[in-house]
């Protein structure tokens, strides 16, 4: 709804009357001429002006129809905010009420064009892309795709983008080159292109209710006790090699929380946000 201001607009006789005006004692208004009291001012019409309402954030989810990007989308229409997709399939086979209130838009991150119309009245971005397959593809798939998205966004004016990376896992890093040195890099630029408004979370194992298909698989099963344990066991994560092994599984949920929260909150503070933070951030987001 448009507000509404009446803006009045004053007779054009009465412009040179009022420089002859002078106010009497009893605030009746008085001519020059004594013998005669002018009238009071008329309003001669009433001009209507619409005003637009204050911009609503929209955020753009960059593989919106997936595990951490679906959970992201819900959150932030729980929020209130105006929410679209971009990802290779187009819309969401989810078939949950929520999906209808996303904008889904069908493009390819590794043709920077595609982004063009998904990425007008953006405020923020949320990249939840990446995957797995030969080297050369990790590092097109978490690199090279995320680095034209975010530039992008930067040559479009988006003021926070946000990028679900992945922590460190010693051994895997060597034997997922390509995953980890794609992230990196797609780091590395966020930082560059949105130094005071970029946000990298890196999280280890993702839980959750995951749908394949119309198969559902209760990661939690094994997240949740495992998180339970290992986030209080910190100092496992400082053995050589194998120590980042016992990083923290996190939930999906705080994941998309946190997410959100860092897409929108203009005082959330930019830079990398390990596990810890993640489950500290998800933990004060509860709270309020």
């Amino acid at each position: 709804m448009r507000s509404v201001i009446s803006r009045l607009i004053l007779s054009k006789p009465l412009i040179p009357r009022l420089n002859t005006m002078a106010a009497s004692g009893n605030g009746r208004n008085m001519s020059t001429d004594s013998n005669k009291v002018d009238e009071p001012l008329k309003v001669e019409e009433a001009e209507t002006v619409n005003v637009p309402p204050p911009l609503t954030e929209k955020l753009l989810v960059l593989g919106g129809n997936g595990f951490v990007g679906s959970h992201v989308c819900r959150e932030a229409l729980d929020h209130g905010l105006s929410v679209a997709s971009l990802s290779r399939s187009g819309r969401s086979s989810i078939r949950e009420s929520w999906a209808n209130n996303v904008i889904w838009h069908q493009g390819n991150l590794l043709l920077p064009e595609s982004l063009k119309e998904a990425l007008s009245g953006v405020t923020a971005v949320i990249s939840c892309v990446g995957g797995f397959g030969s080297n050369s593809q990790m590092y097109k798939i978490n690199g090279t795709a995320n680095i034209n998205a975010i530039r992008a966004a930067a040559e479009q004016g988006v003021k926070r983008f946000v990028y679900i990376s992945a922590t460190d896992f010693g051994l895997a890093n060597y034997l997922l080159r390509g995953y980890y040195e794609g992230k990196r890099a797609a780091e590395t630029e966020l930082l560059t292109k949105f130094p005071y408004s970029g946000v990298i979370l890196r999280p280890g194992f993702i839980y959750g209710t995951r749908s394949v298909g119309s198969m559902k698989i209760p990661l939690g099963v094994i997240g949740s006790p495992l998180e339970m344990v290992l986030q209080y066991a910190k100092p496992l994560n400082q053995l050589p090699l194998v120590g980042p092994l016992f990083t923290s599984p996190v939930n999906v949920t705080a994941v998309a929380k946190v997410a959100v929260r860092a897409a929108t909150d203009p005082v959330f503070p930019p830079g990398i946000i390990d596990v810890h933070g993640i489950q500290r951030y998800s933990q004060q987001h509860k709270s309020k």
